[in-house]
């Protein structure tokens, strides 16, 4: 298991003096890429060979928001891989040890130069370890939205958007979602939080989010102008 400890900062609190839920996902990214580059085979040296890391889906439990100030440890650990992904698990932890967040990824293995998914390399394999997966529902296979949706304002994608990758960062498709409840006079429930990656939105894209009720909350379709979603968030009550 890979930890790194830190303090909530006032840059990363919401207006409730709580982490927001952008940079509490950001500690969980920013976990596995400090797991790569202790390992070196951080972003600069996998994109040296043409390769890169991408998040397919996350699923995420928050428990509870740790509150300004407050000392956490940020934990991961890959516990399997297969020839097309790689399964990875997260924690947030307060000063007992007490879990906040917990989370189940998948990720992909990407060709740059091809520009699609490719079948991960054997010199990755290290990452896999016994540590077990943590006792959460499995990663769903597709969040389908049902029912009539609601249109929302759409973003046009910005510098700001952007990661390393040159599409937009995973938890700004999570800000959009958000932002779009908030819109239609909402309040994103926050405890159980799921997002499925299809598309990758880059510099000058329109996302346009419609919305749709489920199951204890709401699902956010991020879509092109076509439909065709780049994501798909869905959040719920506990």
């Amino acid at each position: 298991m890979y930890s790194f400890e830190s303090r909530v900062r006032y840059s990363e609190c919401d207006e409730n003096g709580r982490l927001g839920v952008v940079p509490m996902i950001n500690y969980l990214q920013d976990c596995s890429t400090f797991h790569c580059e202790d390992r070196g085979e951080g972003i600069r040296e996998l994109g040296r060979k043409g390769f890169g890391w991408i998040l397919a889906a996350w699923q995420i439990e928050v428990r509870r928001l740790p509150e300004y100030g407050e000392n956490i440890a940020i934990s991961t650990w890959c516990y399997e891989m297969k020839r097309l992904h790689a399964l990875r698990n997260f924690k947030i932890t307060d000063e007992n040890g007490e879990a906040l967040v917990r989370a189940d990824s998948q990720w992909f293995i990407y060709e740059l130069n091809e520009n699609k998914v490719a079948r991960i390399p054997e010199t990755q394999d290290f990452y896999l370890e016994d540590t077990p997966r943590l006792d959460m529902p499995k990663l769903a296979r597709k969040l389908k939205c049902g029912g009539k949706g609601t249109a929302c304002s759409p973003t046009l994608v910005s510098a700001q958007h952007l990661d390393t990758n040159q599409h937009v960062n995973n938890a700004q498709y999570v800000l959009m979602a958000i932002d779009a409840l908030s819109e239609l006079g909402i309040e994103a429930p926050l405890a159980r939080l799921s997002v499925q990656y299809r598309s990758m939105a880059r510099l000058g894209d329109t996302v346009a989010p419609v919305v749709y009720a489920c199951e204890g909350g709401h699902d956010v379709s991020l879509n092109d102008p076509d439909g065709n979603a780049y994501a798909v968030v869905r959040l719920q009550e506990r």
